[in-house]
């Protein structure tokens, strides 16, 4: 029997829990991450959505941003977690982007995405989007000619909030990418 995936879910701030849920449901084995040394060991990182200053500021005090900037495994972030990889913050993605892009709260709005031959139903709460990829970053998904779903070598970052749906087919295209990573079989 295969051994599952060890996720960690930074738990900091954010929609942590949900993730964590998402990730059982999927046979994986999750961990809430709120210290550096709970890394160790992990097949992969979810960084949830959030608030992304907030998010910022517990890792400094934490001393997780030294520690998920030396994390080698795959890395997924969604929403606030998308901005935290970004150029600007941790600098694990080529890209930058613009938070609550798509407005304030009251402008958060569902849409179905075209995720190559799939629709993806989607929730967007005070959203950002990508700005400037860099060139080995892969655009999967867009609304109003705006990247929200992305993928760049071990990073794959959604500005929605997929752990907010009953699909799970998000989750397990990180997982996949977890597996890509171990060298297991999806």
């Amino acid at each position: 029997m295969e051994k599952p995936l060890t996720i960690g879910v930074l738990a900091v701030q954010g929609n942590f829990r949900e993730h964590a849920a998402v990730l059982r449901r999927l046979g994986a084995e999750p961990v809430e991450v709120r210290l550096p040394e709970q890394l160790a060991g992990l097949d992969g990182l979810v960084i949830p959505g959030g608030e992304s200053t907030a998010i910022g500021r517990l890792m400094r005090l934490y001393g997780l941003d030294e520690a998920v900037r030396e994390f080698e495994a795959p890395i997924f972030g969604t929403c606030a977690g998308m901005i935290v990889l970004d150029r600007d913050h941790l600098g694990l993605g080529d890209f930058r982007t613009r938070r609550n892009a798509f407005g304030r709260q009251a402008k958060s709005f569902e849409a179905d995405l075209d995720v190559g031959d799939e629709r993806i139903h989607a929730v967007f709460i005070r959203a950002p989007w990508m700005e400037e990829p860099g060139p080995d970053v892969e655009v999967l998904a867009e609304v109003d000619g705006h990247p929200v779903l992305a993928r760049e070598g071990r990073l794959l970052v959604a500005a929605f909030h997929p752990e907010l749906t009953d699909d799970t087919r998000i989750h397990e295209r990180f997982l996949n990418i977890v597996r890509e990573g171990t060298g297991v079989r999806a």
